[in-house]
């Protein structure tokens, strides 16, 4: 019972890990001994976030560019190469798109929908040689994939791909989770509320307003994206898959 939380020696990747939930997830991961590999398409900031997150453990940069079939396969095939045996997979990578439903176009549509849904299923599918390999009976391979309250409840933005988006992120880990699950790789997902991140940049300094109706009242924190990470890949959670942890200082239960 002692060690239920711990997660040293593992393996794990997290996508879109140069920043905002990613990068706070692998801090987590990394601080607490886990070889983590991140990945995200500009190599400068990926490298950066790798250093710093170097001086607490091991942290890998590999640029990539998920939002493509090649860029997927070739992410998955260097993975595959280097680790045989992964233990957890953060599907975090995405994007999101604005515009008014009468203009909203096809390509803001299409752009948030491969690598938000489409990218996750694939690059998942590419890497279950890896993860079957991992898991056992007491402690599965883990797969987490990042939705959002946006998939839950009306965003009242006028992001119309994002929040179907992750409403199929959700739907997609159910099924998943049910599946992969009888070959020792559990599939959960996380819906994270208000983080900061450059998604939600153009909020900054209205988080007290923002906040204020929550009944949790703040923003989350790292320690909060890190420490459900940490659990979803733990002993702890070994018998939870197909579940969507809602993660937002209780803004779903009062909507």
């Amino acid at each position: 019972m002692k060690n239920l939380f711990d997660i040293s020696g593992k393996v794990a990747v997290v996508t879109g890990g140069s920043r905002g939930i990613g990068a706070m997830i692998a801090e987590g991961f990394v601080a607490n001994g886990v070889r983590t590999y991140i990945t995200a398409r500009r190599e400068d900031e990926l490298q950066a976030t790798a250093a710093e997150l170097s001086q607490q453990g091991e942290c890998i940069a590999l640029a990539a560019d998920l939002s493509t079939a090649d860029g997927v396969t070739r992410f998955a095939a260097e993975i595959r190469e280097r680790e045989p045996a992964l233990h957890i997979l953060v599907n975090n990578a995405g994007a999101t798109w604005g515009a008014s439903v009468d203009e909203f176009p096809e390509n803001g549509w299409d752009k948030v929908m491969d690598l938000n849904v489409k990218s996750i299923f694939f690059l998942t599918q590419q890497l279950l040689p890896a993860l079957r390999a991992a898991g056992t009976d007491a402690d599965p391979a883990r797969v987490i994939n990042i939705g959002s309250v946006n998939g839950i409840t009306n965003s009242h933005m006028q992001n119309y791909s994002y929040t179907a988006s992750k409403a199929a992120v959700h739907h997609l880990t159910r099924h998943l989770g049910a599946e992969l699950a009888r070959e020792r790789v559990n599939v959960n997902a996380i819906a994270p509320g208000l983080f900061p991140s450059k998604m939600t940049a153009h909020m900054a300094g209205h988080e007290e307003e923002l906040t204020r109706a929550f009944p949790i009242s703040r923003m989350g924190s790292p320690e909060d994206a890190a420490g459900t990470a940490i659990y979803l890949s733990a002993r702890a959670s070994a018998w939870v898959t197909g579940h969507v942890l809602v993660l937002d200082g209780g803004l779903v239960a009062v909507s």
